[in-house]
């Protein structure tokens, strides 16, 4: 992703909340990643409890990348293990510590103990066994503590092969007041939003119903999965691609002539122009994640009480199916020499339950444990931005009915950089998505083949 302006108020920037919440994302099954056998990355003989309580007293640093700010969090584990001490580093957002990642996995040295990596880059990394399985020390027993799809997405089998740490499950923003003005009701699935979007470009050609941003592929992915389409399946280096399969013409189709006629717009997002958009009420609604409340009140700080929270439009009427835009995780790395004390934060910062409020209240990462998502201080907030709805409540019920097969590919960074000149394009210049998708299809076949990978699809 490119550097965008930051926020007026808050400091944060497309690249930092995309990225953390990146995202900006969104995750991948690792089902995808393993060979035929289930293995995959650098797996640790079992530890026991005694062992894993010496090394914990055994005086100890360990190295971790991240791009938040999560001193607080560092704080909290070295208290509890206070042998412990974690040298934090700033690599770079996404994209740019992945690059460094990268090359330090490659030279053999330098890489960091414990690194975060988004959701949607995971596999990446796993199938190329650069990743420690946490199973043998203790992961496989939190389980049961996080959303169930969040958990699929970084394990498959017994292994484990990162620690969710925030999650973007899908939902829709509106403005109340432009719904009033132009007596618009919520829609409830994609049809009566087109229908309501139509009868507001009937009334006023100044706002459009949504912003479907031309720059975004996660946005896009996200709108995909919650719409039922696979786009990756991967086994091994086996791939099958499908960015222009029945679902996602089904997508295209449905947004093409609401883009075309002008009742939705192809705004690039997250610069100075669509904040302002935000603001003043250009789009009647804003479908997006979890991690988007927060964010926009920082954002659109001057349309405080306009807005109001409503589950994402469903495809099929009565049904209430999400999808997840962002997300991301803290995995342990092959190269580390201290697998016990690199596990055991990488465990602790996502899974311990101050840790995790903390992460959620303080820096509006969306949490995908259960007890963070269940806990008064938490669900039980009232905001006046929406006005005295319980908005992380909401959300939180929307991240249950997330779907848990959604997969990604092993060349993310590829797919995000080829959406802007296939799909995007299409967007800005209101031509034949579907006619985009099979460009874009194209283009990653021919990328994947020339990785190496067998390429089905």
């Amino acid at each position: 992703m490119t550097s965008q302006p930051e926020t007026p108020s808050r400091g944060w920037s497309r690249r930092s909340f995309l990225a953390t919440s990146a995202l900006a994302t969104a995750g991948t099954a690792l089902t995808a990643c393993s060979g035929a056998d289930g293995s995959s990355g650098t797996t640790a003989k079992p530890v026991s409890s005694a062992s894993m309580a010496a090394a914990l007293k055994k005086p100890t640093e360990i190295t971790f990348w991240t791009w938040i700010d999560l001193k607080k969090q560092v704080a909290m584990f070295e208290a509890k293990y206070p042998n412990i001490k974690v040298k934090v580093v700033n690599a770079g957002q996404s994209a740019d510590e992945y690059k460094k990642l990268r090359t330090a996995l490659k030279a053999g040295t330098g890489a960091p103990d414990v690194v975060q990596i988004g959701l949607d880059t995971l596999s990446a990394f796993v199938i190329t066994k650069d990743l420690l399985d946490l199973a043998p020390y203790g992961a496989g027993d939190l389980k049961d503590d996080f959303v169930d799809w969040t958990w699929k997405q970084v394990s498959v089998g017994g292994k484990v092969y990162a620690i969710p740490q925030d999650t973007g499950p899908m939902g829709m923003l509106y403005r109340k007041d432009v719904f009033d003005h132009y007596g618009l009701s919520v829609p409830k699935t994609w049809e009566e939003f087109s229908a309501q979007g139509r009868k507001l470009h009937s009334a006023t050609s100044g706002i459009a119903m949504t912003n479907l941003p031309d720059n975004d592929a996660p946005n896009w992915l996200g709108l995909a999965w919650q719409a039922g389409a696979r786009p990756f399946k991967v086994n091994g280096t086996n791939v099958t691609i499908g960015v222009n399969s029945s679902k996602m013409k089904q997508l295209a189709e449905y947004w093409t002539p609401l883009v075309q006629q002008g009742i939705v717009s192809a705004d690039p997002d997250f610069n100075n122009d669509w904040y302002a958009g935000l603001t003043k009420g250009t789009y009647a609604t804003w479908v997006t994640a979890g991690w988007a409340p927060l964010f926009l009140q920082g954002a659109a700080a001057k349309s405080s009480g306009k807005w109001r929270v409503a589950p994402i439009p469903q495809w099929s009427d009565g049904a209430a199916v999400s999808g997840n835009w962002g997300g991301s995780t803290n995995a342990v790395t092959a190269q580390t020499k201290h697998p016990e004390a690199a596990a055991a934060f990488a465990m602790f910062i996502n899974h311990d339950k101050k840790s995790s409020l903390s992460m959620a209240t303080d820096l509006s990462l969306f949490p995908p444990l259960r007890s963070t998502l269940s806990d008064p201080a938490y669900v039980g907030q009232e905001s006046a931005f929406f006005g005295g709805q319980k908005v992380n409540q909401l959300f939180s019920q929307y991240s249950e009915t997330v779907s848990a097969d959604f997969q990604w590919s092993p060349f993310n960074d590829y797919v995000t950089n080829s959406y802007n000149p296939t799909v995007g394009t299409a967007l800005t210049r209101k031509k034949s998505l579907s006619d985009a998708l099979d460009a874009w299809q194209e283009q990653l076949t021919s990328y994947a083949r020339k990785q190496g990978f067998k390429v089905t699809g």
